[in-house]
This record gives C-alpha cells, sequence and structure tokens, in this order.
C-alpha cells in the first residue's frame, strides 16, 4: 500500500460560543475555521485527522508534507511520527501539526484493520468517567450555578477554570467545595496565569479545600520553578499539558519528582504516538497520565491508556446541557467504528 494524495478539504467556518480561561487571555472567538487533513492510498483508503487551522496546516502541505509522503507505505507510523519531528527542526511547526500526520495515518491502519484504533493501541477499558470542565464565568454566584447543574446531570467531578487572581481564586475554590460537600472530585486549572508566590497562594488553600489536582499553575518553560511549588505545597501537581517539547519536556517533569500527573493528548503531545508515548513513560514513573480534552483522537487514548481515570467534557455556557459523547450517567463509551471515527470529508 502507497500514499497517493495528501490534501485538506472541507475547509468551512465553525461558529461555538465565545469563552474565556481566564482574564488576560484572549477571549475565544466565536468564529473559527476547520478542515480536514486527508491522505489517500492506492487501495482506496483514507486517513482523516481534524485540522483547526486549515490554512496553517495546507501550507504546510503544499510546502513540504506532501512530497515527504507521496509514494510512502502509510503503516510506517513510527518512521512519520519521528521524521515529523525531524522537520520541525528547521519548520518550527506547533506540536498541534506536528501530530496531524500521524493521525491521520493511524485512522488509516484502523480501518485497514476495520478495528477501532483504542484496540490497534491494545485496549484497557470500554469506559470512562466523564468530569465537567468550566470555562471562566463571571461570578462566583454564577460558578456555583453551573456547579449545581453538572451536579444534577451527575458528572463524576468538576474542574474550574477561574479568573488568574490569587485571592479571587481560592475564595472560588472554597466556595465551591462547600457547595458540593466533602469527598467530591474537584480539580482546579489555572491555565498558566500564576508567578510562583500566587502558585503558592492558591497551591495551599486548593490543598485546605481537598482538590484533585492544581494543573497548569505556572507557564511550562522551567521545570525548576514547579519543583519548587511541589515542595511549597501539598495539593497534587498536574503538569506537562502545553509544553513545546513534549514527550522530552514531559521526561525532565517527572525526573523532577514534582508531579503525580501529567497531561497527554493527541493534539498537543504530537499525535497518537506522542499521546502513548508520554502515557507509557509516566506509568514507568507510577505517574498517571490524564488525557487533556475532547475529540474523537482522545476517545481513543483514553480508552487505551491504563493510566488516566477521567474524559475531560467541557461546560462552555452557563446553562449546562448533556455532552453528546457521553451515556446518560455521564461515561465516554469506547468508540466502535473502525479507524478513528472521523465522517467523510467534502470535497473542496
Amino acid at each position: 500500500m502507497k500514499i497517493t494524495e495528501v490534501d485538506v478539504v472541507d475547509v468551512h467556518e465553525v461558529h461555538e460560543p465565545p469563552r474565556q480561561w481566564r482574564d488576560g487571555l484572549p477571549v475565544r472567538s466565536p468564529r473559527q475555521w476547520s478542515g480536514t487533513l486527508r491522505i489517500r492510498t492506492d487501495e482506496g483508503l483514507t486517513g482523516l485527522a481534524e485540522v483547526n487551522r486549515p490554512d496553517q496546516v495546507s501550507a504546510a502541505v503544499d510546502r513540504q508534507l506532501r512530497d515527504e509522503l507521496v509514494g510512502e507505505d502509510p503503516l510506517r507510523r513510527e518512521y512519520f511520527w519521528r521524521r515529523m519531528w525531524e522537520l520541525h527542526r528547521l519548520e518550527y511547526y506547533p506540536v498541534t501539526l506536528l501530530g496531524l500526520v500521524d493521525i491521520a495515518l493511524w485512522d488509516l491502519a484502523g480501518k485497514a484493520a476495520d478495528l477501532p484504533v483504542h484496540l490497534l493501541l491494545g485496549g484497557y477499558r470500554d469506559k470512562l468517567p466523564a468530569y465537567a470542565s468550566t470555562v471562566t464565568f463571571d461570578s462566583v454566584e454564577e460558578y456555583l450555578d453551573v456547579v449545581d447543574q453538572c451536579l444534577e446531570l451527575g458528572y463524576h467531578g468538576i474542574k474550574l477554570h477561574a479568573w488568574g487572581d490569587a485571592r479571587r481564586d481560592a475564595a472560588l475554590s472554597a466556595a465551591v467545595r462547600e457547595r458540593v460537600g466533602d469527598g467530591y472530585p474537584l480539580m482546579f486549572d489555572a491555565s498558566g496565569g500564576f508567578d510562583l508566590a500566587d502558585a503558592i497562594y492558591v497551591g495551599r488553600a486548593l490543598h485546605d479545600a481537598g482538590y484533585l489536582w492544581y494543573e497548569e499553575p505556572m507557564r511550562e518553560y522551567n521545570v525548576t520553578s514547579h519543583a519548587w511549588l511541589a515542595k511549597a505545597v501539598d495539593v497534587p501537581l498536574l503538569v506537562a499539558e502545553v509544553s513545546e517539547g513534549a514527550h522530552e519536556t514531559t521526561a525532565d517533569f517527572l525526573a523532577s519528582g514534582c508531579a503525580p500527573f501529567v497531561r497527554t493528548s493527541a493534539n498537543f503531545r504530537a499525535g497518537i504516538t506522542g499521546g502513548m508515548r508520554i502515557a507509557h513513560l509516566a506509568d514507568a514513573f507510577h505517574v498517571r497520565a490524564e488525557v487533556h480534552g475532547a475529540g474523537r483522537p482522545n476517545e481513543h487514548l483514553c480508552m487505551a491508556i491504563p493510566n488516566t481515570t477521567y474524559y475531560e467534557s467541557l461546560v462552555t455556557e452557563k446553562l449546562v446541557v448533556q455532552d453528546e459523547r457521553l451515556t446518560a450517567d455521564q461515561f465516554l463509551p469506547a468508540p466502535t467504528v473502525s479507524g478513528i471515527g472521523y465522517a467523510e470529508p467534502l470535497e473542496s
């Protein structure tokens, strides 16, 4: 089997609710563009990957990726994964782009085997509990109303994205703990908003409120600062979500001993191959590798990684509705279609 075509198709505008992760970060525009990376073969099989920046990816395909892929065997995923990192050395592609070829090739391999990708990865479970992951709301009262709705729906935990103001965030975390009661899983995501002093202040408040993890408290360029934070607080840290070095930077976080949780994913960790590499690396240290975010490739990672515990279900608005990917009791079921499960794209 050989690759015959590589292109970006079905480019279209997507309208989503505007959202913000914390003060200081720009509000995500409700107008986004989407597309599909498509890899075709001489045996009629097609591999697909969802593209969030189609102009950027299309430029990379035209400039370099098409010439790298056409005529090659699409089952050589490890070779192409490593090759993308070699191309990155000169092009400095975003990590999210590095994994797209890998995702499309895993989709193609699943279709060739007539199996869901999570079973090609070895398969571990057939469902996983979901937690509600909020965007940033305007007031404590709005958060508490959203929390009440999430409890009513039966979510297995709730994660807060707050304001990036240490005093307000600490007060919010305490108010939410009081609302849900002792023992209910709560998590906190700072979206890299604090310096070390404020990260310590919030971390101590989160420990007092019994939070399960403290995610991305600071920007992830400095591993030593996270090691200092871990010595100053008792709440467990979750790190290495968006660090540019992906698996290599995660290895440094693990070596520092700063956290019992690391992030893995298909989008920010260079594809399914990268996501599994991080999960196995963390597992060797008895560290949990929690899958970051939604999306079909991440659903397969959730089913294949033994050391992950939750699926992240994003709550983007004040009115909380049932996530269509989840069962009524808020579990993510294992995908059953061959490949990853993308719909065939429209021709363009």
